[in-house]
């Protein structure tokens, strides 16, 4: 087995470790910052895979434009305690 092998499964892991984060956490900034992580994640998926097109338009779209818009959203929000 190649080392290609091994960095997949890694990766793919750690998209699926990112991704149950956003769902269990309590505090919704680190939900999103979780988040944010999946989508470099991805972004570095699809890169290794060969479509570097792909892997631009998920960093810049999924990982770093909502992201921003998530952030926004929650400094715009009242907390209830």
């Amino acid at each position: 087995m190649s080392i290609e092998i091994y960095m997949h499964a890694l990766i793919l892991g750690l998209i699926i470790v990112a991704a149950f984060l956003a769902l269990t956490l309590e505090d919704l900034l680190s939900a999103v910052v979780s988040i944010a992580a999946m989508g470099l994640l991805l972004s570095l998926e699809f890169y290794i895979l060969q479509a570097p097109d792909v892997a631009m338009a998920e960093a810049a779209i999924g990982a770093a434009l909502t992201a921003a818009i998530f952030i926004m959203a929650i400094n715009r929000t009242k907390r209830w305690e």
